[in-house]
């Protein structure tokens, strides 16, 4: 077995447009967050835990920040390219467990709809995949509503 943690850290978007992203799915009484691709903080944050139980770097290592062939994708190809990938290893994931660090919006009602998600693309029960929300008792940008924190822990094993 080998673990791996993520982390990631996303401003919302200055223009305020277009619907937050996060766990895969959309959530529209937030702005998105600001990134090379959409932005997907959890997402990002599974990606790095996974692909360093894997020794394989990290997202950036991967998927370097000024590729036009990422730019704008969607992060849940990129979650599903890294599971290729680790799969490609000899590993498979065992399980994960995500914390998001927000003010803003109330992820609560979403929860299990990212959990959802997030199985979905690695072929997990949802069991193996864990997301719970806090916040930054609005301390420094985070509490200030400004940008999302996620820290990921993932557990693999060879196949």
């Amino acid at each position: 077995m080998r673990v791996g943690i993520g982390y990631d850290v996303h401003r919302f978007r200055a223009d305020g447009d277009g619907a937050l992203r996060l766990g895969g799915i959309e959530i529209k009484e937030a702005p998105c967050l600001d990134g090379h691709s959409d932005g997907d903080a959890l997402i990002h944050a599974i990606i790095d835990a996974l692909l360093g139980a894997a020794g394989e770097g990290d997202i950036g290592k991967q998927f370097p920040p000024g590729d036009p062939a990422t730019k704008g994708i969607d992060s849940r190809e990129l979650l599903k390219r890294v599971h290729r990938l680790i799969s490609a290893r000899g590993y498979s994931v065992n399980n994960l467990d995500a914390t998001v660090v927000a003010e803003r919006p109330r992820l609560s009602g979403y929860i299990e709809k990212m959990r959802e998600s997030i199985a979905i693309i690695l072929g997990l029960p949802m069991s193996a995949v864990s997301v719970k929300a806090t916040t930054n008792e609005r301390l420094g940008e985070i509490g200030a509503g400004e940008a999302i924190a996620v820290t990921a822990v993932a557990l693999i094993e060879e196949s």
